[in-house]
């Protein structure tokens, strides 16, 4: 098999604007709205390569259709990490795998200081009918969602007793739940709702060590959230006396002294109902939660429970081996997340696993504006045949835990976005989205697949090739609701 993985792991520097595309196929006549996508641009800042694919400068990708065709814009986000970059070649502040440029008592300064990088390439989210590009930072940088220019910033931590937010958050209506998170001797992650034009109200806190877990996103149901405590995390104590050495976040990065559990939280009191241990995990993504009753349960002496399905890895190197030297190498070596299920007993106790799919896979994905929080039948996820980058979308039925797959050789398809036809009768009757990147011809181009037969119904060719990103939302001209966690 040929490298193609390779070119999604190389910086584009080009910039595009309003670019029509050329459509093969057909878009359903019914998708009006804008697919927007958010992740790597540049892996280098002067003489320096990146070291860690979270590194990278965050670049947005954009594509309109409207009655057929599809319009191409993308832009660098011009963060204060940017501008340094480009205008100084430096490395401002120390990244995930890069520390930053200048002297080891500037570092140390910066870290003292609580100097936070701000290259949002996580994702972006939608507030006050306001775009903005996130990441696990304090700020969240406005973008003018016509051009994709960086028109603003604002402090997301505001009203929370935080160092940063998390990039993944949930939507009900106007209504937003997220978390914060803040580090030092004491370390603690925050759960809060904020409701649109209001200050974010604290909902419960989860006090740590200095040496916290790693928590990238959490789960919904009706009544909870569930919090994942990975078994790994940073130890801020070594992260701060290694910081003036050149040492960063991964260096400080290792296994924890206790045991992997999920904190079940009540949304409307904010106490912990329980906290359910379970075998070490690392967890990124979660596709869905929702509560089980004890008549759905699969015997009568099961109590309440809740289901979680995430993507579950079992070591530290599902964040270590994330490295930009391995996934361009000749033979990567890939961390193997598995699909699995957990269910959750409310009284507390032990986790019992299934796995759905086996991996590598990433990105889960739901039909979410109608089942996030809800018993559901379908994820979609990236998985991974060979190489270091996604091969195949695959749609997995949770219930029959069986699958159905979509692949072209030589296509890195990104993750999927699903989009609901207008009135559907099915959770399955709509499109998936997804750019990939295309490692034969040096192009990305975005996929159009029908839901429910995973067959390609259109593609739209971009003018470049587009590194492989993380997160994306498509947002609905009549009703831009979230696409996806």
């Amino acid at each position: 098999m040929e490298n193609t993985w390779q070119k999604g792991i190389q910086t584009q520097r080009e910039e595009c604007r309003d670019v029509d595309l050329n459509v093969q196929g057909e878009f359903p006549t019914w998708l009006d709205g804008t697919f927007i996508g958010n992740g790597p641009g540049q892996f280098e800042v002067g003489e320096t390569a990146l070291e860690h694919w979270f590194d990278a400068l965050a670049m947005l990708r954009q594509i309109k259709i409207t009655d057929g065709t599809a319009r191409y814009s993308n832009r660098f986000v011009r963060s204060e990490d940017f501008k340094a970059a480009r205008e100084d070649d430096r490395v401002r502040r120390s990244l995930p795998g890069t520390p930053a440029s200048g002297s080891a008592l500037r570092r140390l300064y910066q870290a003292l200081a609580g100097g936070l990088q701000d290259n949002p390439s996580i994702g972006v989210t939608r507030m006050n009918k306001k775009l903005y590009a996130v990441t696990e930072s304090p700020v969240g940088l406005e973008i003018d969602p016509k051009t994709l220019e960086t028109t603003d910033r604002r402090d997301l931590t505001t009203g929370l007793e935080s160092d940063i937010t998390l990039g993944h958050t949930h939507f009900e209506g106007n209504t937003q739940w997220g978390m914060g998170a803040t580090f030092g001797s004491e370390c603690a992650y925050t759960l809060f709702r904020r409701s649109e034009g209001n200050s974010p109200k604290p909902i419960s806190r989860l006090q740590f060590d200095e040496h916290p877990p790693y928590i990238h996103a959490f789960a919904l149901t009706e009544q909870y959230a569930v919090i994942p405590e990975s078994s790994f995390g940073v130890n801020f104590r070594k992260l701060l006396f290694d910081t003036a050495r050149g040492g960063t976040f991964l260096d400080a990065f290792a296994s924890r002294d206790c045991q992997s559990q999920f904190h079940i939280i009540n949304r409307t009191t904010g106490e912990r109902t329980a906290a359910v241990s379970a075998d070490p995990f690392l967890i990124y993504h979660f596709a869905n939660a929702y509560e089980e009753s004890k008549s759905e349960a699969e015997s009568e002496s099961e109590s309440e429970s809740i289901v979680v399905d995430c993507v579950r890895f079992d070591d530290i190197t599902a964040i270590t081996d994330l490295t930009v030297e391995n996934l361009r190498s000749e033979d990567p070596d890939l961390p193997e997340g598995d699909f699995v299920r957990y269910r959750l007993p409310l009284e507390g106790g032990t986790a019992e696993r299934e796995r759905l799919f086996r991996g590598p896979v990433e990105f889960p994905t739901i039909n979410y504006d109608a089942y996030n929080a809800r018993s559901y039948q379908y994820a979609y996820l990236a998985a991974t045949d060979a190489g270091g980058l996604p091969t195949a979308i695959a749609k997995v039925d949770v219930e029959q835990t069986t699958a159905q797959r979509w692949s072209e050789d030589g296509l890195h398809p990104g993750e999927a976005l699903f989009v609901p036809a207008p009135e559907p009768t099915a959770e399955d009757d709509g499109v998936l989205l997804s750019l990939a990147t295309d490692g034969y011809d040096e192009r990305s181009v975005l996929l159009c697949l029908d839901a429910e037969t995973m067959t390609e119904q259109a593609r739209a060719v971009l003018p470049h090739r587009v590194p492989y990103g993380f997160h994306g939302q498509f947002y609905e001209t009549s009703n831009p609701t979230r696409s996806m966690a």
